[in-house]
């Protein structure tokens, strides 16, 4: 029996880190955005979010933005509004953007 709970101990391991390590974006009429493998929501606006997920920094621009659905165990945001772009941040711009959305929130 201990055996088996320690079989399922490494299974559990497992998925908790595939959950972590996944990351995925759905985006469905340009009105709501689901994503996957975020680690912490830095910033956020009507105009602009700043997500920090597991494959780096991601901005969510557009108009009328809300924040509709927050999961910090899962790692999933949904995002209502008229999306207009996203972009990746690599981590040379990582520290640049934190810096300038930290000061505009203050």
């Amino acid at each position: 029996m201990i055996e088996g709970g320690t079989v399922m101990n490494e299974y559990l391991k497992h998925e908790r880190s595939v959950v972590e390590t996944n990351h995925m974006l759905t985006i469905n009429n340009r009105k709501t955005i689901d994503v996957h493998g975020v680690k912490d929501v830095d910033s956020f606006d009507h105009e602009e979010f700043l997500l920090e997920t597991n494959m780096g920094y991601l901005i969510i621009r557009g108009h009328g933005l809300q924040l509709k659905n927050l999961d910090v165990k899962e790692g999933k945001v949904s995002i209502e509004g008229k999306v207009y772009e996203l972009s990746y941040i690599d981590e040379a711009q990582q520290e640049v953007a934190k810096g300038f959305f930290s000061k505009l929130f203050k």
